[in-house]
């Protein structure tokens, strides 16, 4: 039982940190139950078990963290440091006629619904976008699922502007994507 003269903790208190090595499982458990918790319902179950063993595997985080060229930053809970969210900025792989060297992808970004609206996603982005201004990029990248409005609504927030489209494989079946930029140095 807890003394009623202490304060509540805040369970939803994050703090924002630079990924390491060691943090590939941890980046891999929160990107999986980030896009179960997103797409369950919307996309077909198995399709997102298969997305997430292939796409979500701590082999894959590993990868990108060994990359220079990569930069990926974890948001924990300050609260026993509980992975509930992160960004990766990557070269940029999308298709697009004008996809050049001088641009970078927001390759993901993610948050356990419980913590959005307390402005961890914006910060999240804030470490992404100043990463890619600082390594001289044009545009930052990025591709949503054309059918999360949420997702769409906070990219627009944060200056984003569709200049395309994908196919996107997750499991058996193909989804329609937006592609989106944000122009850095305007």
């Amino acid at each position: 039982m807890s003394d009623s003269t202490e304060p509540a903790a805040d369970l939803t208190a994050t703090h924002i940190r630079r990924a390491h090595a060691g943090d590939a499982g941890a980046l891999a458990l929160a990107g999986a139950a980030t896009f179960l918790e997103t797409f369950a319902g919307i996309l077909h179950g198995r399709d997102i078990v298969e997305h997430c063993r292939a796409q979500h595997a701590a082999e894959v985080y590993s990868a990108w963290l060994a990359d220079p060229a990569c930069a990926s930053w974890l948001a924990e809970t300050d609260r026993g440091d509980a992975p509930v969210g992160y960004a990766v900025v990557a070269p940029a792989k999308l298709p697009l006629a004008d996809v050049s060297d001088d641009d970078l992808e927001l390759k993901r970004i993610y948050l356990l619904s419980r913590f959005h609206g307390g402005g961890v996603g914006r910060e999240l982005m804030r470490h992404a976008v100043a990463e890619s201004r600082a390594r001289g990029a044009r545009r930052l990248l990025l591709g949503v699922y054309a059918g999360n409005a949420r997702a769409l609504a906070f990219y627009a927030r944060n200056g984003f502007r569709q200049v395309g489209e994908r196919s996107f494989q997750v499991g058996r079946n193909t989804y329609g994507d937006a592609i989106l930029a944000l122009h850095l140095h305007e």
